[in-house]
């Protein structure tokens, strides 16, 4: 049995606007898993058949899927709830795919395209096997391509790659057809829901005692369409109205060093 298993779901090439944008992002996020203290893993990326995908290292394998495009991706001029909604069912078919693909580890945990992980995650893991899994409260935000990251304490609520879950927990089912779409919208492409419906089924996740991601906002193909960095945090009119929030901001901002790179980038990280 893997004690972890990274599940790696990228949406379907009629999404992206720029695809080979999207490749390099997601050789970056690939690098950043490789780079694991300890080698107990495997990683399953997810995408749909005729989806050019990076050379895969070892310990790499990818799930290729028929899912369709999700008509509404771009959340632009569309009803919010509805783009959500549909973000969730097209996400979360992929990660269940990837999950069936990989039953037999001991944690899963989903990494969105464009983000970045620690390096101390699987050896936290094995440390821990014991766990129901853990919630990253506490990481970091990063303009793609910048110097500087900005601490976040209320990371699982932002961001989708902030759970590392025990696989019995998620209660796969024995197919994929025989899965529910509230059980795949809920527990699988909500990051946001599955820790309070864990909860209440008396399997709280804990708080992962570290920093253990990064969270790569403010380009063209975010998932979110988060915003820049800078122009959010300080440039903002209703930041710069308020000296307090501004210096606090800035109390929160970290630079990009060297062992930060060597745990978030991965040894194949480059720049």
């Amino acid at each position: 049995m893997t004690l972890v298993t990274f599940i790696i779901p990228v949406r379907h090439q009629a999404n992206s606007n720029d695809w080979p944008s999207l490749k390099r992002r997601l050789s970056q996020t690939i690098a950043s898993i490789s780079g694991q203290t300890n080698g107990d893993w495997r990683a399953v990326i997810v995408a749909n058949e005729g989806a050019d995908l990076p050379d895969l290292p070892p310990k790499f394998s990818a799930e290729r899927v028929t899912f369709p495009p999700n008509q509404l991706h771009d959340i632009n001029g569309a009803d919010r709830e509805k783009v959500y909604d549909a973000f969730r069912l097209d996400k979360g078919r992929r990660v269940l795919a990837g999950m069936l693909s990989a039953r037999d580890t001991r944690f899963f945990m989903i990494v969105d395209d464009d983000d970045f992980v620690s390096a101390n995650i699987v050896e936290f893991a094995a440390k821990n096997a014991d766990a129901n899994g853990w919630k990253i409260d506490r990481g970091y935000l990063w303009n793609e391509g910048g110097r500087l990251l900005l601490h976040h304490n209320d990371f699982a609520n932002f961001c989708g790659t902030s759970l590392i879950i025990r696989s019995d927990l998620y209660r796969l089912p024995a197919t994929f057809e025989d899965a529910d779409i509230d059980y795949i919208k809920s527990m699988l492409g909500s990051h946001v829901r599955i820790g309070k419906m864990l909860a209440d089924q008396g399997h709280p996740l804990g708080s992962l005692p570290f920093r253990g991601a990064i969270y790569r906002v403010g380009h063209s193909g975010a998932h979110s369409k988060s915003s820049n960095l800078i122009r959010t945090h300080f440039l903002n009119s209703s930041v710069l109205r308020h000296p307090r929030q501004f210096l606090g901001n800035l109390t929160r901002v970290r630079p990009l060093d060297r062992n930060l790179r060597s745990e978030f980038f991965g040894v194949r990280a480059a720049g």
